[in-house]
């Protein structure tokens, strides 16, 4: 076995078997655990999503917010045990890889557009329909007996 083997073994073993569920320009909570003395809690940091980067194992995020008027960016291992969980509040439409023109905007140039959920939204008005016409057919099969 080479070196690369060996890296490759070893990234394989220590992945996380979750994939990411989320992408660039979704708006996610992550929850952080954060060891303050003998004390853990977990704080959670909401923001966009701006970049990924990294491979393997060494993956990473950036999540951006603007706190108190200050834009501030954090960026997190996606495979860490300190990173708890990671919730997605609203799917960004992005058209780039990299965001990184949102450190330039403020206010309502910053936001991205929402994505529609057309699929679920089809879904479940063809579940709807499919099922009424359903009872529909029952009751003129029986209105005919």
């Amino acid at each position: 076995m080479n070196k690369q083997d060996i890296l490759n073994y070893v990234d394989k073993k220590y992945q996380k078997r979750e994939q990411a569920e989320f992408r660039v320009g979704d708006t996610v909570r992550v929850s952080v655990k954060i060891t303050e003395g003998d004390t853990t809690r977990v704080q959670a940091f909401e923001g966009i999503v701006i970049a990924f980067g990294g491979q393997g194992s060494a993956r990473t995020f950036t999540v951006r917010k603007v706190s108190f008027g200050v834009g501030v960016e954090r960026i997190f291992p996606l495979f860490s045990p300190f990173v708890e969980k990671c919730d997605v509040i609203r799917s960004g439409h992005a058209r780039r890889a990299k965001l990184y023109y949102l450190r330039h905007r403020v206010g309502r140039s910053a936001k991205l557009e929402e994505k529609e959920a057309l699929g679920a939204d089809s879904k479940k008005s063809a579940e709807g329909k499919s099922s009424t016409k359903v009872t529909n057919e029952e009751l003129l099969a029986g209105a005919k007996k």
